[in-house]
């Protein structure tokens, strides 16, 4: 008999939708996804680009799912209140999981699901990526802690998707034995496969932008926000003074314009409009440097890095960037600097271009690192905690 496992996600996402589809193809489960909005299935304005977005590889197809109607008056997961889903209780029971898989807890709806779900209903299982690299102590921080504590304690298993993360479950005092390590992943299969018509179509697109042939690239893909901090890579770029050297900026944001005059004038920085999903192994081929420079608590893993590793490119982040420390291996797959330090950041740059064999065995490393953050090792971690429920072996 499969298990049935129902999973709570707050919409649809580019980065899960793989995975839900590859858990439905295990043989021993029987996966139902419960989504509480349905912006990502169509055309949704994205606040983060400040642009329309359409994904271009569907984010739906491959396993079941149901919408669960969203009441909220403002719907959204920038507040609280965004996701008010009050028959949520009432679709999962209808569906008789022996399992609840959730990927968040603080939206209203998903408050009122643990004050319903009781003793008798499915145990409740929980996979997030938050971190406590950034530390505070402040009275406000330490009731929220203590609040998730609380939260946490009903939860029957956690899944863990790196070491940071790992220590933020210790620190709200989930027990060890109830910690599955299932590691935050991209769809793999797909940039691997793409990589050699990506290499080709690369080139053109260099060319096209107006990048110098030969010269080697410098890339920050993703929204122009403050706390992806592209103006700190923009400073720390212009103050290395690398040879033959570009920076390429792929998105779009708040920062743009700001971004767009900082950069006016100079010969050696680029832009490129927002990239669609099938366009990103192409996006990461034409560098030679990723560079993910976040700062603060909201990086809690950065997937772009695991897509642009499986692109065998190698990787700069700061240390707030919750897969740090499990995917970026100082000299090995890339650098890691302290958030913040522009000069720190500016010696990085200049680190990684001194030797380019040595920066494209960095690469090749990271495309090998990476295979270990797979969908077959998070649905590894996540069987591991369901047969712990049922009482099997872990």
């Amino acid at each position: 008999m499969r298990l049935k496992l129902a999973i709570v996600a707050t919409h649809p996402i580019q980065y899960y939708a793989p995975w839900f589809s590859h858990l439905a193809r295990q043989a021993e489960l029987e996966v139902r996804v419960f989504y509480l909005w349905d912006s990502g299935a169509g055309d949704h304005l994205d606040p983060g680009f400040e642009a329309p977005v359409r994904w271009d590889i569907s984010l739906l197809d491959g396993y079941q799912h149901e919408f669960v109607p969203n009441r909220s008056a403002r719907p959204g997961t920038d507040r609280y209140f965004g996701l008010w889903n009050p028959d949520l209780a009432t679709q999962l029971r209808a569906w008789r999981p022996q399992a609840v898989l959730l990927t968040a807890y603080n939206f209203a709806s998903l408050g009122y699901l643990l004050l319903r779900w009781g003793t008798g209903d499915a145990p409740l299982v929980f996979r997030g990526d938050s971190h406590r690299l950034v530390a505070t102590n402040s009275p406000m921080q330490r009731l929220r802690g203590r609040l998730i504590t609380t939260i946490f304690r009903r939860f029957s298993a956690a899944l863990y998707v790196g070491s940071a993360n790992r220590e933020y479950f210790a620190l709200h005092e989930v027990r060890p034995e109830r910690l599955f390590r299932s590691p935050h992943a991209v769809d793999n299969e797909r940039f691997v496969a793409a990589r050699p018509a990506a290499a080709a179509g690369a080139i053109e697109w260099r060319r096209l932008l107006g990048i110098p042939a030969g010269n080697r690239v410098v890339l920050f893909a993703g929204k122009f926000q403050e706390k992806k901090r592209p103006l700190d890579l923009l400073r720390a770029f212009v103050d290395a003074k690398l040879e033959r050297a570009s920076l390429l900026f792929v998105g779009s944001g708040p920062l743009e314009a700001q971004l767009r005059r900082a950069a006016a004038g100079r010969d050696d920085v680029f832009f490129a409009p927002f990239q669609n999903q099938s366009q990103m192994p192409l996006t990461y081929a034409a560098c030679d440097l990723f560079v993910l420079p976040s700062y603060g608590s909201a990086e809690t893993w950065g997937l772009a890095i695991n897509e642009a590793m499986c692109m065998q490119r190698p990787v700069i982040v700061s240390d707030h960037v919750g897969c740090a420390r499990d995917l970026v291996l100082p000299g090995v797959t890339g650098l890691v600097f302290p958030a913040g330090d522009i000069a720190a950041l500016r010696d990085a740059l200049r680190t990684a271009f001194e030797d380019p064999g040595r920066l494209k065995s960095w690469g090749e490393r990271a495309g090998s690192h990476v295979q270990g953050f797979s969908y077959e090792n998070a649905t590894a971690g996540l069987m591991q905690a369901l047969r712990s429920l049922a009482g099997g072996a872990a």
